[in-house]
Parts: structure tokens; sequence; C-alpha cells
């Protein structure tokens, strides 16, 4: 018992950091623009698809695939911000929610419709097998996923914090028309917070592809997790939603462990309701 709890803690923690990586973009997004990426999955559905053409038809790992779902993720977020998102900026929050719900459903059915609805799931890779250490397992995929995740949200809060681009966007974040007065170009923020969101989400699309099936309809379900993520960390906070990830994962698999699998992401979203009905500012937000 002791080692199927400890094994769980450790899988819930590896899922966690991943939902934190996928939950950072999504709040950064919300903290700079206020406002609420619903096609926040369908990124993240084209950041898996990526990977998996580029192996299918080049060969090319997708450990080393990441730079290129980065970048092409960073140009579609800013394109579909430029295009798009920008047109609704000053409009009513309800034209705002209805664009990018629109923009999720339009590229679901587009990747149904490109390349059908079947499922796939990449050969084993360089990153396969599993490590064991007495009655503890860790597969080699995931736990490189998680390293990975980690690393490239430690990335995005030194730029956040060290480079003058990332103060700007951290600024316009606290007080907009402060740091319009300040002459910052908030559209130009608005339009590379969009893209990093999106290039974040491409990343871990990257990583996932390594072991969880890859199909149009992904993004929904890891979508919903995300929105969980951040009402629990606090809309805005990036720190927030990298702990509250890491704490959605552990009750993921705890309550699948305690009560039954099929409960699991039921406690998740009952998680939400309780936190934003005790604390709708989340643990760490403003």
């Amino acid at each position: 018992m002791p080692e199927q709890l400890l094994q769980q803690i450790v899988n819930g923690l590896l899922i966690g950091f991943m939902y934190s990586l996928i939950a950072i973009g999504l709040t950064l997004i919300w903290g700079v623009m206020n406002i609420v990426n619903f096609a926040h999955g369908e990124f993240l559905m084209i950041g898996m698809f990526t990977s998996f053409w580029l192996f299918t038809m080049y060969g090319l790992d997708p450990l080393f695939s990441i730079p290129i779902c980065f970048l092409l993720l960073f140009l579609m977020g800013m394109f579909i911000y430029r295009f798009i998102v920008s047109k609704v900026m000053k409009g009513p929050m309800l034209a705002q929610l209805v664009v990018t719900f629109g923009i999720g459903i339009f590229l679901s059915n587009l990747a149904v419709y490109l390349w059908t609805p079947d499922f796939r799931l990449i050969p084993p890779t360089i990153l396969q097998g599993t490590w064991e250490f007495g009655e503890l397992n860790l597969s080699i995929p995931k736990t490189v996923a998680s390293i990975g995740s980690i690393i490239t949200s430690l990335c995005l809060f030194l730029f956040l914090r060290k480079s003058k681009t990332g103060k700007a966007i951290l600024a316009t974040e606290m007080d907009r028309e402060a740091a319009l007065l300040m002459g910052i170009n908030t559209e130009r923020i608005n339009s590379l917070s969009f893209g990093i969101g999106a290039a974040l989400v491409g990343v871990a699309g990257a990583f996932l592809s390594t072991y969880y099936y890859i199909y149009p309809q992904v993004g929904g379900l890891f979508g919903l997790i995300a929105f969980s993520i951040v009402a629990l960390g606090g809309f805005g906070s990036i720190e927030g939603a990298f702990i509250a990830g890491i704490l959605v994962g552990l009750a993921q698999t705890l309550g699948g462990f305690f009560f039954d699998p099929a409960y699991k992401y039921a406690i998740v979203f009952m998680i939400y309701l309780i936190t934003i009905w005790i604390r709708p500012q989340g643990l760490l937000g403003w």
C-alpha cells in the first residue's frame, strides 16, 4: 500500500508539471489581455499534430521537434491575434469570448477535415522504457516531459523578470493604463503575449505527443483542466498556475487511487467549483 501510494504521488507530480505548462500559457494571455482564450486546447492539439507529422514524414523525433512547435505556434498565435482577436479587443466581453470559442471550433473541425478523427500514437522513439527504483517505476517519456515543462516554465519566469520586454509584459498585466502612459506599446505586448501563450502550449503538445493519443478533439479535456488550474491559481498569476497545476495533478491521481478512476476528473472540477466559491481570486490572484 505505501509503495502504491508513493507511485500515485509521483504520477500525479509528472502529469501536474505538464498541466502547469499548459495553464501558464493560458493565464499569461488572461493576465495581459483580460480575455479568456477558449482556443487554448486546440493550440495544444496543433502542437501535438505538428510533432506527429514531423515524425511521420521526416522521422524527426518529437524531442527535436520542440523548437519547431514553439516557433510555429508563436507565429500562429501572433497571426490570430493580429487579424482576428485584436478586432474585438475594444468590443463587448461577449464578443471576445465568442471569437476565441469560434477559433477553437474552427481549428478542431479543420483538423477533422484534414486528418480524420482517428486516434494516432507516435511509435516508441528515443524516449521509451521505464526507470525502476525499487518498487517505484518512472515512465521515461513522462519524466522527460515533466522536466522539460519545469525548464520551460522557469525560462518564462526568468524572461518576464529579467528582460526589458518581460518587464513590459508584467507592467501591462499590472496596470494597462499606467503602462501606456510610460510609453509601452500595449498593442505589441498583446500580440507578443498571445504568441508566447500559444508557443508554450505548443511545447506542451510536443512533449505530450511522446506518450499520449493524438486526435482532433484532444485539446477539449486539457483546455477544461487548464481553466480549472488558472482559476485555482488565480487568473493572471504564473506562479499560481504552476502550483495549481501540481495540485490538480495530485488530486487527479490520488482521487482515482482512493475512490475510483472514473471520478478523477470530477474531483478536479469539484475543486475548481469549491475554489471559485470560497476564494474567487484563486490561491495567488489579486
